[in-house]
């Protein structure tokens, strides 16, 4: 079923490895034209050079989420080089470091809200108004089973992830009725480079983590995709304000 985004303009953010190199693949694939964003220069390019090799459309841009400045400047730039902002998927993470509450750092707590909270907002503060001009738009947003449930010794992590599915609840309540879905994705433990670092570190047993699974395996960063490309396109026209579980069934326990 291709062309599920045709000449839409998406712009994704993270999209220079794991989930969000995935979702920013398929999107090309399904006709979209997508603005890649990352700090990380060389995942970025990387993403992009990839799309562009499979004779798809896309522009990479740098920017820090945790920067509002730069993430003005993103979504201008993504405006000024394809006319209209047609789709955003959120993404952009970090999973900070891990410990009970009171051992997290200042730092460590600064950072992670900065960019998975903060970051988050920041986005749709300035792609909202884009897509009103543009008569609408689908904006996912990237929460996590962290986001509807506790995982502990992450207490940044899980109050960011909880704080973004209740600001896309939010946001989908104003916009509804004007064209504007906004919905997020709560992904299990996914076979992410992030995840992979956890789990080299020793934040996280994999054994361990894949038994918290019923459906006894990690997720691939290509599932969650999938579920981003459905709540973006028109496939999901009744569907806004959900942070919808992409989990194997963790929270279904």
């Amino acid at each position: 079923m291709a062309g599920r985004v045709k000449d839409k303009v998406a712009l994704i953010t993270g999209a220079g490895s794991g989930i969000g190199r995935a979702t920013a693949l398929l999107f090309a694939s399904e006709g979209a034209r997508v603005v890649i964003a990352d700090y990380n220069v060389e995942g970025g390019e990387r993403t992009m050079r990839a799309i562009k090799e499979a004779g798809g459309d896309a522009i990479f841009l740098a920017a820090d989420v945790s920067n509002p400045n730069e993430v003005e400047a993103l979504v201008n730039k993504a405006v000024e080089a394809y006319g209209r902002l047609d789709c955003a998927f959120n993404n952009a993470g970090i999973e900070g470091q891990f410990s009970p509450t009171p051992e997290c750092t200042l730092e460590n707590w600064q950072r992670v809200i900065a960019i998975n909270l903060s970051g988050v907002f920041y986005c749709m503060k300035y792609e909202i108004p884009q897509m009103l001009k543009a008569g609408g738009g689908t904006i996912v947003n990237t929460s996590s089973i962290a986001g509807l449930a506790g995982i502990a010794n992450t207490s940044a992590y899980t109050a960011a992830k909880h704080g973004v599915a209740g600001l896309t609840k939010a946001a989908a309540l104003e916009f509804a009725s004007k064209g504007i879905r906004v919905n997020a994705v709560c992904p299990g433990f996914i076979r992410t480079p992030m995840v992979e670092r956890v789990m080299d570190r020793g934040s996280f047993d994999e054994k361990a983590v894949i038994q918290t699974h019923p459906i006894n395996r990690l997720g691939k960063p290509e599932e969650i995709a999938e579920a981003v490309l459905w709540l973006s396109s028109d496939a999901s026209s009744f569907v806004t304000g959900v942070p919808m579980p992409v989990d194997g069934a963790y929270l279904a326990q």
